[in-house]
């Protein structure tokens, strides 16, 4: 219990950091960012792809009852699409600004601030359900989400700054937001460990939120690409993103 939740608390702060990457890349010009965003969006689902897969699905399987198992894994799944729907569900709202060709409002840079503090939360309890059943599986989900994170949190801070929101406020705001990491991995570490059966139960639904945030967030991003040749570097990055996470296994066998 204690260990893993050391590992959790470890992990999350780690990850909580990236709300400060939008910093950095302000100084960056247009091509030096696209070409980051290019490598990152597909390692992350390469990474998340493959934790759902090799990692949180055998896992889940194995740990809840099968007569349940599937229908939380659906449930992660529904519940994730759920989250991003609300999200642009009350796009338009607030007071419009102009970036380029495109209408960011200052509330919908709050609601989007408020959905990533609600999704950073439950990653948190992912990543504490995943160490409190393994090291391995922990540091999968925690691998996952630290990718996930970091292309997120650019866009995140850049919404806010776009909205008209001043730039040391908005780097604030969104490492706030951020930092709900470490709070829903510290309430999972005890939560999740007091209630019998939960651990893998939250095993099952991060396994399901996996498969949607890879397959209906980040590679439809990959399938924008035309050329040919960008397109194959990016599906050779995806599957680097899976082997990554499948060599963990090997690295840190299974306790």
């Amino acid at each position: 219990m204690l260990s893993s939740t050391l590992y959790t608390i470890l992990a999350t702060v780690v990850i909580s950091l990236t709300g400060f990457i939008g910093f950095f890349t302000l100084s960056l010009n247009e091509e030096t960012l696209h070409r980051m965003l290019f490598v990152l969006v597909a390692y992350s689902a390469g990474t998340i792809l493959g934790a759902a897969l090799f990692d949180l699905l055998p896992e889940a399987v194995e740990l809840v009852d099968e007569a349940v198992v599937f229908p939380i894994i659906a449930g992660g799944f529904v519940f994730f699409l759920f989250l991003e729907r609300v999200i642009y569900w009350y796009h338009g709202h607030g007071h419009e600004y102009e970036h380029g060709d495109e209408k960011v409002t200052k509330g919908f840079a709050y609601l989007n601030l408020t959905g990533d503090f609600v999704h950073n939360f439950i990653d948190g309890m992912v990543i504490a359900a995943g160490f409190i059943n393994g090291f391995v599986v922990g540091l999968t989900a925690a691998i996952a989400v630290l990718f996930h994170e970091l292309p997120q949190e650019m866009g995140d801070y850049g919404i806010l700054v776009y909205a008209g929101i001043e730039r040391r406020r908005a780097l604030m705001l969104n490492f706030l937001a951020a930092v709900s990491v470490v709070v829903g991995g510290v309430f999972g570490s005890f939560f999740i460990a007091s209630v019998e059966e939960l651990g893998g139960w939250m095993v099952a639904f991060s396994a399901g939120a996996f498969l949607f945030l890879s397959a209906s967030e980040l590679i439809p991003e990959m399938l924008k690409e035309d050329d040919r040749r960008r397109a194959v570097i990016q599906l050779a990055i995806m599957v680097l993103g899976m082997l990554t996470i499948y060599s963990l296994g090997f690295v840190f066998p299974h306790e």
